[in-house]
């Protein structure tokens, strides 16, 4: 299965900080620029991190280095739900005592690895890189809905979707347009229910939220 997970990406992410500084003459200022660039730290917080770093050469820059570098290596993602994972398919996929039969549809590796810290969900997942957006041109080809289309409709059994997308404009819109895909079908659509406050991310939530949420589900 082919992803093109737009924002997956942690591993995409670290590939353009490998280019970034080969382009930069000045290896001090190119790795401000580049941690400038995290979400959360802004020029300054940059500056004071990459002196700290400079500091600590040997007990963080060095395994920092060696961290990043094995991410480029040797992550990749699941090529069954999009998972960020060091083989073809992710533990997830992998394990037998999983159900199959009930996937959480997520936007990003985030909300799947938000979801895995509460221990209560026992399905699997599918992660659409993504949600559609008419402002940025992100139509069902530039996120994972295709692939998660044909994977559901190619695996026997009765299926259950939930929609654990993010409560925003974008996340609901792109919620109602799965829905509307499996509508003709014997698929199972869901939501999560209370505990999600609309405009909420489920990167932000506590695990107890999260879970309340996938306990008191209901159909979309």
């Amino acid at each position: 299965m082919g992803w093109t997970c737009r924002t997956l990406s942690k591993i995409n992410y670290f590939r353009k900080f490998r280019k970034l500084i080969v382009d930069n003459s000045d290896p001090i200022e190119k790795l401000i620029s580049v941690l400038g660039k995290l979400p959360g730290l802004g020029p300054r917080s940059a500056r004071r991190a990459t002196l700290f770093l400079l500091t600590k050469k040997d007990l963080i820059l060095r395994p920092l280095y060696m961290a990043i570098k094995n991410v480029l290596e040797n992550v990749s993602l699941c090529e069954t739900c999009g998972n960020a994972c060091t083989d073809q398919v992710c533990k997830i996929c992998l394990d037998p005592k999983r159900d199959k039969n009930l996937i959480c549809v997520v936007e990003d590796v985030s909300d799947l690895w938000a979801i895995e810290r509460t221990r209560s969900f026992k399905g699997v997942f599918h992660v659409l890189g993504g949600t559609l957006s008419a402002i940025e041109s992100i139509g069902p080809e530039e996120i994972n809905i295709i692939e998660l289309q044909k994977r559901v409709l190619a695996e026997s059994g009765e299926k259950e979707l939930i929609l654990a997308l993010n409560a925003t404009l974008e996340g609901q819109t792109t919620s109602h347009y799965i829905a509307d895909l499996f509508k003709d079908t014997n698929i199972k659509v869901t939501s999560l229910a209370k505990g999600v406050p609309i405009g909420g991310e489920l990167d932000y939530l506590d695990e107890g939220t999260i879970s309340a949420a996938l306990t008191a589900r209901k159909d979309f």
